[in-house]
């Protein structure tokens, strides 16, 4: 039980301050986790360097990802608590201590018992002897009426046993749930991540690109065929397109949320009209979608010939 609550929070203080809230029949105030604390600095330090950059924008989602690992971190602690940490305690502090108690009760009534027999073997006057079969009967019944109780208290363990496992299968589920979330988060997390232009990874690191499709084929050092046929320019190509005039299509990335009216917001996998604009700066594009128009960052465009 001990260990089972150090599993689920860690901080000794922590701990503490929820016993003590438990005692006084008090809800314990709410108190961010880790992965939320680790996320929403990721998220500052994103909004820092600017959504608009691949870098920012990379630790926004890190950041949006931890979170929500602490939101299941936290659902895992509730349902642990409330399904099967909280059942075991109740019965150690509770009909644990019942039947120890008894148990040791039994235990004394047998040492009279014992003794009383001891005292009718001892007798050798006839009136010492009528006491102690008085004295004997008594304990015995007193033992038998002890016995019975206990007995009765011990054969419900087979059910608190059930009870129990069924309360250790609930432990098992939440934990089963929680680590599926958690892979399923970092899983599109890692999806969202491989989007980025490897050209903004570190040439010093290894870095998970996202795996080509069998129908894709290198045609030049500066395009690739994608599986609709068109012509995907690399990410040179999107300079060339700051020195010329007229537009183009360009697939998105990854979405994007506009900072501000001059920006346009953008979603992952859909085709928008760019164009350059003359004293632009050279991190962004002019974009176009129907009668909406806006700035665009250059790094989540993936250029279409």
């Amino acid at each position: 039980m001990k260990q089972t609550e150090v599993l689920l929070q860690p901080n000794p203080n922590a701990r503490i301050e929820e016993f003590v809230y438990e005692k006084l029949d008090r809800k314990a105030p709410s108190r961010i986790n880790n992965p939320e604390l680790l996320g929403q600095y990721m998220i500052d330090a994103g909004t820092e360097f600017g959504p608009g950059t691949a870098y920012g924008n990379a630790l926004i989602k890190c950041g949006e990802t931890q979170k929500r690992i602490g939101t299941a971190d936290r659902e895992l602690i509730q349902t642990s608590a409330l399904n099967f940490l909280t059942p075991l305690r109740n019965f150690i502090e509770g009909d644990y201590k019942t039947i120890a108690k008894e148990r040791k009760l039994l235990q004394n009534k047998r040492l009279d018992l014992d003794a009383a027999k001891t005292r009718l073997k001892k007798a050798k006057a006839a009136e010492t002897k009528a006491s102690s079969e008085q004295e004997l009967r008594i304990t015995q019944s007193e033992f038998d009426r002890q016995a019975e109780i206990t007995r009765l208290l011990l054969e419900g363990i087979s059910s608190t046993h059930a009870h129990h496992l069924r309360c250790l299968n609930d432990f098992v589920e939440a934990q089963m749930t929680y680590y599926a979330q958690c892979y399923q988060y970092m899983l599109d997390l890692q999806k969202q991540l491989g989007s980025f232009p490897s050209s903004y990874c570190n040439n010093n690191q290894t870095s998970v690109a996202p795996v080509p499709s069998a129908s894709s084929n290198v045609i030049g050092s500066s395009t690739l065929t994608s599986t609709s046929g068109l012509v995907i320019a690399s990410p040179t190509n999107l300079n060339d397109l700051k020195e010329c005039s007229g537009s183009r299509k360009a697939r998105v990335l990854y979405d994007y949320d506009a900072a501000n009216s001059s920006e346009l917001s953008l979603l992952a996998d859909e085709v928008i009209t760019v164009f350059s604009v003359v004293g632009m700066d050279s991190d962004w594009l002019m974009g176009e979608r129907g009668n909406q128009k806006g700035r665009v960052p250059i790094t989540y465009l993936e250029l279409l010939n």
